[in-house]
């Protein structure tokens, strides 16, 4: 019966810090980060990726375009 009570307090023990290990891994997290933690939700992630997507965009497009005004200016 002693083993048997090892044994559950084993699989308890190792279900809770899988379950731990599990949630950091499943959002790209440090594994031993707190998994309770307030993260970035997928609609916030993606709404501020693609906020720089734009803004780097426009700005690589602006530089062509003034390379292009001095190309032509010449």
């Amino acid at each position: 019966m002693k083993i048997l009570k090892l044994i559950l307090v084993g699989v308890v023990i190792g279900v809770l810090i899988g379950l731990w290990l599990g949630v950091n891994i499943g959002r790209e997290e440090p594994l031993l980060s707190n998994p309770f933690a307030h993260r970035e939700t997928v609609a916030e992630k993606l709404k501020r990726i693609s906020g720089e997507t734009l803004e780097k965009s426009g700005n690589a497009l602006e530089k062509a375009g003034k390379e292009l005004q001095d190309t032509l200016g010449k």
